[in-house]
């Protein structure tokens, strides 16, 4: 019989195929394959043809199996970089580039996208997440899994549901009303499994409304009932607690593995009658409806191969989604872009502009085989015939960076790097890697012939070069026992340890550090060994993670020097380019941001280039909001995200105009912190008490602060008249409403504009927003051309969540449609009649 591969939903002789393997399996086999081989993928299963199946972080890339330098992976914007382009079309392409990456490192499933909602700035995986907005979310997150999927890899909508803050996160209760729920935090997830046909789906650390979401009826009642989902439901890893909850509830795969809560102990749940063993077949043939989408199974079609990519393709699509998501939020005077031509001398100045952050942290982690800092692209753009000076300004770390490369080298003279060395207790050496860097994991393997119960203590060696004279800083960051040598003399006996209540991935992310200091002339090497002992490692990371850095600071000026610096360079510039934004120390999985303003005397930096040169343009480069106190002081503000590792280049298109800025905020931008929804729990209780009025929804309730930049704004380099807004006639309850928005360009030059509508229910009995966005499209335009934009509103904008009858209803009346550029800008404006006969 010929077979399509399993793409939708699988056919009756597909499903009858699963249910004949299902039954070769003993009760211990099917409980085995449900929880992880180890960190990073499943059992394999002879007995029904399954081979072993790879999962990979993540949202910025594809990681694979290792965590290090060595496999090298394409590092895309991060989530919020590609909501700012509201590009369904180029999210999708990227897709494929990600199914193309996930297949070179043989990983089946992609840990992403992660669709929870911006609810509030300080959350600490903003970064990681699309938008505040749930439609904006939908759509973007629809794109990007149909662009994985279509290769033939798995993608994975996280995390199921309300996990979108950091703080006490594997233990908080997060307190959500219905409609909220409904309305807000599940509806990018429904979309995604009805319009994306998502095949996995990942459940997350938290409680909502007192059930830990690893055992909440959620998972049954609403992924199974409600949205006939028929994929896959996963852990956030170690999230799964108990054995027999979290077995009855519509969980399907614990992970990592090997060990966890089910195993045995679910075997004798069965056997006991505790749990029903029609529950374990309905989670197995699940995984083996998994495994055949993604090829793994014996004898079905093979999937879908994703679209090639070559190391010139990646990079231009890289450098072209980077600059689709830039927010131009301010550009006095049109001082962008730049005229290359009378240029002889640009200052790029501030701490990102050499080291910028191309990525977040955590699970979002990646290694690019190279990364464009703005300085560098700056540079190549330019040429020789433009002089391109810099200064750090400030320094915003508090902590030492992990040793960089360049003052890094092999004891026995062979090139750049460290070698690392495993021992065991008596000092055996196991094992050996070469190194070309600072920061190293090891999750559950020590790698290929490393017996990993036997490796007690880990030994990274390296020659520290002084690239120039002066104090260098060098030590170890980690948890547990550590011990530096300089030049052959221990320096350093210290153990390491998390402060109170710190989660794991904080610890992983930002452990505690112990340095030294040695004074070195320039061209000066010395020996260092730095040791870390296993066995000490902190309870809270266990065994099966193994996570240090050798860290490096080499000398450098106090803010006092370097501002004046700075300052003396702008002035002597015709454009000062300031680049700033945060650091891994304030904005990173696994903790929440205290504070929205940026790091260290970065504001002071700003504020004094500008009166230096009012030719300043500033970028900020932060994944999440941050307060702009200057921003009116500036000639202009370009919004980067973290853009990926074409960052520089892709900074140089805009700069120059060469490219557009083609970004629209999906989030507001505050103007201060007053107003914001928190995310410290109360008592294990974090109280949505906002309700559905987040982000630009609490317009026009008391104490809501109007933002500096609204969601949706963003500028171009051209301008646009909205002519007229036209609808069809009365919409129907449930159906779907096309309307035309007519638009000019009155620009100089070709343009992009994101069209966009917003609903509103003027004297409606029904508690809503003021405005919430209801459909959006993006077209583009010549100088001069008028051009229609066909905007989709679907049923959904129009109905609410009926809490008495636990179903969508449709107020019946009159709504008002505005079309502009943002939710504050709305020039066009028609009334529609919904749900009268």
């Amino acid at each position: 019989m010929n077979r399509q591969p399993i793409t939708d939903a699988p056919s009756a002789d597909d499903e009858a195929e699963f249910a004949r393997r299902l039954c070769a399996l003993t009760l211990e086999q099917k409980v085995r394959l449900l929880t992880g081989a180890d960190f990073w993928s499943l059992h394999p299963e002879p007995a029904v043809g399954l081979r072993r199946l790879v999962v990979s972080d993540g949202p910025a890339g594809v990681r694979g199996e290792l965590w290090d330098e060595r496999s090298p992976s394409a590092n895309v914007p991060s989530p919020t970089a590609l909501a700012a382009t509201w590009d369904e079309p180029l999210i999708q392409q990227l897709g494929g580039l990600l199914a193309h990456e996930a297949r070179a490192k043989d990983v089946d499933v992609l840990l992403a996208p992660t669709v929870n909602l911006h609810r509030t700035p300080y959350g600490g995986r903003h970064f990681e997440c699309f938008s505040e907005d749930p439609l904006l979310t939908a759509r973007i997150g629809v794109a990007y899994v149909r662009g994985v999927q279509g290769g033939g890899v798995a993608a994975t909508v996280k995390h199921f549901v309300g996990n979108d803050s950091e703080t006490q996160r594997m233990t908080l209760d997060a307190r959500i009303g219905e409609r909220a729920l409904r309305e807000l935090y599940l509806a990018p997830f429904e979309r995604i499994v009805g319009e994306g046909g998502v095949w996995a789906v990942m459940a997350a650390y938290n409680g909502v409304n007192g059930h830990s979401m690893t055992e909440s009826p959620l998972l049954r009642e609403v992924l199974h009932d409600d949205w006939d989902f028929d994929g896959l439901v996963m852990t956030d890893w170690f999230a799964a607690r108990t054995t027999e909850p979290s077995a009855r509830a519509a969980l399907d795969l614990v992970m990592p593995g090997p060990l966890g809560p089910w195993g045995d102990a679910l075997v004798a749940a069965v056997r006991k009658g505790k749990v029903d063993e029609s529950l374990i077949d309905d989670k197995v043939l699940r995984l083996l409806r998994l495994a055949a989408r993604v090829g793994a199974l014996s004898d079905l079609p093979a999937p879908a191969r994703p679209p090639h990519h070559d190391a010139a393709s990646v990079a231009a699509r890289l450098r072209e989604t980077a600059a689709a998501g830039f927010v131009l939020a301010r550009n006095e005077g049109a001082q962008l872009p730049l005229d290359r031509e009378p240029l002889t001398r640009i200052a790029v100045l501030g701490p990102n502009a050499a080291v910028a952050r191309t990525l977040g942290g955590g699970s979002a982690t990646v290694f690019p085989s190279y990364t464009v800092s703005p300085l560098d692209g700056i540079r190549a753009a330019l040429g020789d015939d433009v002089e391109v000076t810099h200064g750090i300004g400030v320094t915003p770390q508090t902590r030492v960076p992990a040793a960089a490369l360049t003052h890094l080298r092999h004891p026995d003279g062979s090139g750049a790097g460290v070698e690392v060395n495993f021992l065991s207790e008596d000092g055996t050496l196991l094992g050996a890697e070469r190194r070309t860097g600072g920061a190293y994991t090891w999750m559950g393997s020590y790698g290929p012939g490393v017996p990993t119960g036997q490796v007690a203590r880990v030994e990274a060696h390296t020659v520290v070069r002084a690239t120039v004279a002066g104090r260098y800083a060098i030590g170890g960051s980690g948890i547990g026992r550590f011990r530096l040598s300089v030049a052959g003399a221990e320096v350093f006996d210290v153990r390491l340890q998390l402060p109170p209540g710190a989660d794991l991935v904080e610890g992983l992310m930002t452990p505690p550090q112990h340095l030294h200091t040695v004074e070195l002339a320039e061209g000066e090497e010395t020996e260092v060994v730095l040791t870390h002992d296993i066995v000490s490692s902190d309870e809270a990371l266990g065994d099966a993670v193994t996570m240090f850095q050798l860290n490096v600071q080499p000398p450098h000026g106090g803010d006092d020097e370097e501002i004046e610096r700075a300052v003396a360079l702008a002035r002597e510039a015709e454009v000062a380019v300031v680049v700033v934004g945060t650091t891994e120390e304030v904005e990173s999985e696994g903790f929440d941001r205290d504070t929205l303003a940026l790091p260290g005397r970065q504001d002071e930096l700003v504020r004094r280039v500008a009166e230096a040169n009012p030719r300043t343009v500033v970028v900020v480069n932060s994944g999440a909001p941050v307060l702009l106190p200057w921003a009116d002081d500036v000639a202009a503000v370009l919004l980067a995200w973290f853009p990926g590792q074409e960052f520089g280049n892709a900074l140089a298109d805009v700069l120059l105009g060469i490219a557009e800025p083609g970004g629209r905020l999906p989030t507001g931008w505050p103007v201060s912190e007053d107003g914001l929804p928190s995310t410290e729990p109360i008592d294990g209780v974090l109280a949505y008490d906002e309700g559905l009025f987040i982000g630009y929804r609490g317009n026009g309730r008391t104490g809501y602060q109007p933002p500096r930049y609204a969601f949706g704004h963003g500028l171009g380099y051209t301008t646009w008249d909205y002519v007229s807004i036209d609808v069809p006639g009365d919409v129907p309850s449930g159906a779907q409403l096309a309307l035309d928005v007519r638009i000019r360009n009155t620009g100089t030059r070709h343009g992009k504009e994101v069209v966009q509508v917003y609903a509103s229910r003027p004297g409606g009995d029904v508690e809503r927003p003021l405005r919430w966005l209801a459909g959006f499209a993006v077209i583009e335009a010549a100088p001069g051309e008028e051009v229609v934009a066909t905007v989709t509103v679907d049923a959904r904008a129009f109905e609410h969540w009926d809490t008495e009858t636990g179903a969508w209803a449709t107020e019946s009346g009159i709504f008002t449609l505005e079309a502009g550029t943002s939710s504050t800008t709305l020039p066009l404006t028609v009334d529609v009649t919904v749900g009268r006969s």
